[in-house]
């Protein structure tokens, strides 16, 4: 699969149901007419709604599934429910999961098999704290994250995994790292990719940045080589912000 150029926003706990559909409507109706791919991941509750509405030029996705298809987990979304409603798309391994929520790289290796036995397509989170990168230690704190959650996975399962790489220090601080911090990591990871896989699957696996990603940092950051995109949070809660965001490109 070819590598391709990607704006994703996380709405995370956010906008009513009526909200989400009205903002939904107004990205896929002004977002500029570029070859990028393009994903809202709303509230769970949001889901069907923003489904029946759906256009060819955005993309619906899960913020997040558990790793059975079903059981007695109240409160939880499987796999195979998203499959069943349409759904293409889910965010695992965010950081908010990962620290408000106890999910261990384990887990997330769970969910990952489930979510790619269920035809979906993984937007894979990674990224450091600040101590860890004030320390210097970021590349060997994400690698791991990426070792211990995915490279159990074939090439070919690889190729249904897209990658984002989140600085935990710059999630919602205003905060965000520089275009060559990002480029270093993102070149990083494609580097440790090829080294566990090969050249032709790192060429072809979309890293995207998240972190404080907005209309006036997008076009540097994107412009960058081994920057494929973004996982935007706050500025995709807005449409018109949002589409800025996918013009970057």
């Amino acid at each position: 699969m070819a590598r391709k150029n990607i704006a994703a926003g996380n709405w995370k706990m956010n906008t009513s149901v009526s909200e989400g559909v009205s903002i939904f409507n107004d990205i896929s109706t002004n977002r500029i007419d570029n070859d990028a791919l393009v994903i809202i991941a709303p509230p769970f509750t949001h889901l069907q709604s923003l489904i029946d509405q759906k256009k060819d030029n955005v993309e619906v996705a899960a913020q997040n599934c558990h790793f059975e298809n079903s059981g007695a987990f109240t409160g939880e979304i499987s796999p195979e429910m998203l499959k069943n409603m349409g759904i293409k798309y889910v965010i695992l391994g965010h950081s908010e999961r990962r620290e408000y929520f106890q999910e261990s790289d384990a887990l997330l290796a769970q969910k990952v098999n489930s979510a790619l036995d269920n035809g979906l397509h993984v937007i894979f989170c990674c990224g450091e704290p600040l101590e860890v990168r004030k320390a210097d230690g970021q590349n060997n704190f994400v690698a791991a994250q990426l070792k211990n959650g995915l490279f159990h996975l074939s090439e070919k399962q690889l190729a249904n995994i897209t990658i984002a790489y989140e600085p935990i220090w710059a999630i919602g601080t205003g905060e965000t790292a520089t275009s060559q911090q990002a480029q270093d990591m993102h070149a990083y990871l494609r580097s440790y990719i090829a080294e566990n896989y090969s050249q032709e699957a790192a060429n072809n696996i979309s890293i995207l940045y998240g972190g404080s990603v907005k209309p006036d940092n997008a076009k540097e950051l994107f412009g960058q080589p081994d920057v494929d995109g973004g996982l935007v949070g706050g500025a995709s809660l807005k449409s018109d912000s949002f589409t800025d965001i996918i013009a970057s490109f």
